[in-house]
């Protein structure tokens, strides 16, 4: 991927897939530790063991519509042409957790993107789906849970125009403040 940001929508829509109505966010972005530590966590269907062992070979998939799946292998493998950390865990009816840390200063390390847009993005997607989203850098940190949200909207959907406009606000605020 270009972007850490496409990378991490690539990975909230596995956790989608596997009909996930919790998902957790949680990036770390520090100079002082030289890291960007993104850790994905979801309560979807989870995978076997089986499946767990073969998730990072580009060659396996359990989609049926193609025979290779390149997003967490592709992850995996930009962690740690950095010299970064991955890790992958799941189990099945519980849901799966994949930890990536980049080395901050590496060369290879591909630019943050635009973390605003993707969580946007996975918002609007289901208005059923809660996401638990935590940014933190050197200097302040950013908490945002859309089942909050949703609970001061009431009878509003979270995906509605208007309110997709506040939020695409409220965490650009959030994050760069």
């Amino acid at each position: 991927m270009q972007e850490i940001a496409m990378t991490i929508l690539d990975m909230i829509q596995n956790s989608l897939r596997a009909q996930a109505l919790q998902i957790h966010l949680w990036i770390k972005d520090s100079i002082k530790d030289n890291m960007i530590h993104i850790e994905i966590c979801d309560n979807g269907c989870g995978m076997s063991l089986e499946t767990l062992q073969q998730v990072t070979n580009p060659f396996f998939t359990t989609r049926t519509t193609r025979s290779i799946g390149l997003g967490i292998p592709l992850f995996k493998e930009s962690v740690e042409a950095t010299g970064g950390y991955f890790q992958i865990d799941s189990h099945l009816q519980k849901g799966t957790k994949i930890i990536g840390e980049y080395v901050k200063n590496h060369i290879d390390t591909p630019p943050m993107g635009n973390l605003v847009d993707t969580m946007i993005t996975c918002i609007q997607y289901d208005e059923k789906v809660n996401y638990c989203f935590h940014y933190q850098n050197d200097d302040w940190a950013f908490d945002m849970n859309t089942e909050d949200i949703k609970a001061l909207l009431g009878d509003v959907p979270i995906n509605q125009p208007e309110i997709i406009l506040w939020l695409k606000d409220y965490i650009k605020e959030g994050m760069h403040q």
